[in-house]
Order: structure tokens, then sequence, then C-alpha cells
């Protein structure tokens, strides 16, 4: 069925295209009927004739993907339908077999209600709002689509699930991998279907944790940046004698470690991790960060023949970084990585293959290896909501600009001192400030980011 020129939806609609996706509730914001307009949108916007879909475990998915393929069908692209995968999968689909573009039909790590798209074009770089997501929001809501072509696109089904743990495989050498004992929650997301796949190549014992796919997420949500997320496997970690523990997103691109004791382990000490076992084999290599992480990043990634460039926080920033830099890598402390060898694309997967290649070379515990590098004490995001963003933050940089700090603008503000530093960002979505602080001692710690949430919350 072709709808050529639908009327136009409410412009509320728009509401659900954001940063780097287009995400809401189902279906009282989303819906089939959208679903099949961002179809015929996308075809227009990047006037693909080759398109690669994938969708996550969510209730709603089945649905949306109908919808999504009639829509990008009746544009005039062929359509290959890669079923139930992970983002990163679906990324890869696109960089390996040269889609013109690829969508992804998941919600991440949102409660089960949510669903939500995230499209990419030719070698998997991902549409952001700058990018194309406007455009194709302004065609959804207006529904005025180019008339549809005579000749229907085609629908065929691929299975890539075992060429992307290939892929995953051969970026690092798996003979030089010990039999080590590691716990992973996929928490009812897409790791549960990748996981088996990948680790039946590798001498390690996986015990896993709600490997079952379920959009419902029966046992907690899939979004393991939020502690009560991650208590469970912290348990099975420490009672299995486990040697690390691994928790992935719901789409299963993001993923954080737990040390041998139950420890947790932020995005920015595995982005060190990561740099330092990549630099061993791409010496004096460039490598991307974002400015929220620890200053250990940076002196880790000099300190092992890297060249340490920052970064403002998002993954459209991080990626045109690495491709301009020629980087090797790029890590955020939000748990998101990205591969040159990847097109440049996150995988949390390869990250952790990577961390897991570092523990058998260095034949150390992981909370050995972090010792050195993990020596100072972070806040973690800290957000104030605030009457006037700017104000606030021209107040706190006043303070602290005649204490002498060094001050830059690369991203929100960043304040620096020799023995603490804090970077302070406007939410994109709400009224919020998010503050980030990090000092050489807790004592420090404590005592500055109370001084900066003085100035903050007045």
């Amino acid at each position: 069925m072709t709808h050529d020129h639908p009327a136009p939806l409410d412009a509320r609609v728009g509401a659900l295209f954001k940063a780097y996706d287009i995400r809401g509730i189902v279906p009282d914001e989303l819906n089939p009927d959208i679903a099949y307009r961002i179809g015929r949108a996308t075809v227009a916007f990047l006037n693909a004739d080759e398109v690669v879909v994938g969708r996550d475990m969510r209730v709603s998915g089945p649905a949306l993907s109908a919808a999504l393929i009639d829509g990008l069908r009746d544009g005039g692209a062929n359509v290959t339908d890669i079923g139930l995968v992970s983002t990163d999968t679906l990324y890869f689909a696109v960089g390996k077999y040269g889609y013109g573009a690829g969508v992804m039909i998941t919600a991440s790590h949102n409660p089960a209600a949510y669903n939500g798209f995230k499209i990419c074009k030719e070698e998997a770089r991902a549409l952001s709002m700058e990018t194309g997501i406007a455009e194709i929001r302004d065609l959804v809501v207006s529904g005025d689509f180019p008339d549809a072509p005579s000749k229907r696109g085609e629908l065929v089904e691929r299975d890539v699930l075992s060429a992307y743990a290939e892929h995953a495989l051969s970026m690092i050498d798996g003979s030089g991998i010990k039999p080590l004992k590691i716990a992973i929650d996929a928490g009812n997301g897409m790791a549960g279907s990748l996981i088996p796949t990948v680790f039946e190549k590798l001498p390690c014992e996986v015990v896993p944790l709600y490997f079952e796919l379920d959009g419902t997420f029966p046992n907690h949500e899939a979004n393991p940046i939020e502690p009560e997320n991650v208590r469970d496997l912290q348990h099975a970690v420490v009672d299995g004698g486990c040697d690390l523990g691994v928790a992935f997103d719901g789409d299963a691109d993001r993923m954080f470690l737990i040390d041998e004791h139950g420890g947790f382990v932020g995005g920015d000490m595995t982005t060190a991790m990561v740099s330092i076992q990549l630099l061993r084999k791409f010496s004096g290599s460039a490598v991307v960060y974002n400015l929220i992480c620890s200053r250990t990043v940076p002196e880790m990634i000099a300190e092992h023949g890297g060249r340490p460039i920052r970064s403002r926080v998002g993954h459209s920033f991080i990626k045109a970084l690495m491709r301009d830099e020629d980087a090797i890598f790029g890590g955020e402390h939000s748990g998101h990585f990205y591969f040159r060898e990847n097109w440049y694309a996150d995988s949390g997967l390869i990250a952790l293959l990577t961390v897991l290649q570092l523990i058998s070379d260095e034949d150390q515990p992981l909370s050995v290896i972090l010792e050195p590098i993990d020596s100072r004490f972070r806040s973690g995001e800290i957000n104030s909501e605030v009457a006037d963003v700017e104000e606030t933050v021209a107040g706190v940089e006043s303070h602290f600009a005649s204490q002498g700090a060094e001050l830059d603008h690369l991203d929100g503000l960043t304040v620096e001192f020799d023995d603490w530093w804090f970077n302070l960002r406007a939410s994109n979505t709400q009224p919020l400030l998010r503050l980030n602080v990090e000092a050489d001692d807790k004592a420090l710690l404590d005592e500055r980011s109370a001084e900066v949430l003085g100035l903050i919350r007045g």
C-alpha cells in the first residue's frame, strides 16, 4: 500500500526526534503509522536504494518493523531484514556489506513502554539532528513525500550474527585469551543472543544472567549505569568467584565492567584499559576521549605512546574527530566505545574482548590492572534543576576565574586546578545542569563538590 501524501501530523510528533535518534512511548507517542512515515522519509532524505533493518527484543518491535519496512519499500528501497540483533550488529552489517542506510528499531536502555529508531547512512555513519534527523522529522510531520516510484522495493532476510561475531573476534588474538570465568548480565536484552555466538569460540566460562530475550524486562531495566541494575551481577561475580562481570544495555551497544571484588568500573576506566591494549598493536595512534573522562585517560594514552584527543560529549562529535585524526579508538564515560576498524561505530562487545585480551596478557586480576589507572576520586554526574542555566554557569565561572582556575568552553564550562577539576554542562532536553567533579583525594572531592553545588543551587 502506498500513501503518497498523507495528512500532516500534529507538530507534537516532532518531540520524538532527539539529538541522535527517535524515541517515544508506544502506542501513545509512537505507532506503526509514524514508523511507516519514517521509512518513507528515510528513503527520500538519504536516497538509498538498499536499506538494512534490525530490531531489538521489545514487544512493539515486530509491528513497528513491519510498518517501517513497508514505508522503505513504498519509497522504492530494497530492504534486507536482519531480524533480532544488537545495535552494533546492525552497524556492522551496514559497514561490511555496503548498504546505503540502516535502521535499528530500539529504545536502547529506556523502560519497556518505549521504542524508537537509530538511523545510519553508508559506512555506518549515524544520523544526528544536524545530519538528517531534523529533515526526516519535517517530512514525517508534513507527510509531503515524493511520489512513490512505480516499482516497489524487494524484501529479503539475512542472518548476520555469526559474521559479526567473527568480525569482533578478528580484532583480538583469541588464542591468547585465558580461561577466565565471566558473569554476564544481558538484562533480557540483545546480548542474550550475541554473547553465546561469540563465546563459543573462546575458552572462557560464561555465567549467564537474564539471557532470555524479553522486552518486558522482568528482572531489571537494561540500563547498567544505574547501580540497582547491576546488583545481581555484582553478587554473581563475588558469590561465583568470577574473574569479572559484564553488564550490557538493552540493545547491547553499551557495556560496563565489574571487577572480581564486585566493584563497578566506570566507562572512562574501561576507555583507559582499551586504549592501553590497542596502543600495543597500533603504537603512536590517536585516541579520542570525551572531556568528562578522568584525567587518567589522557595520561594513560600518552604514557602508552598514543596521542590523546579531547572531545565534546556525544557520538557525532567523537566519530567526526576520530575520522579527522585517523584515531584507532574513542571512548566515553557513558560506556560507548568506538573503533576505527569497526567503521568508527560503537561496539561494547569489541571493547569487552579487548579488555579480556589485556587481562590475559597482563595475567593479573582486573582490580590489580585498574589500581594504577583508577587513582583519583570522581563524583559521578550530579544533576541540578536551575531557573536560568546561562546565568548560573556565568556565576560559577566568575567565582573560579577569580581563584586563578584554568577555564575552557569546549563543552559547557570546564574549570581546572592542579589537584581537582570539574565540568558543568547544560542538558539538551531539560532545564538541568550536569556536574562532574574529579579530585586527587576523597576529602578534596567532597569539599569541592559541595562548594560547586552551593554556587549552582544558591
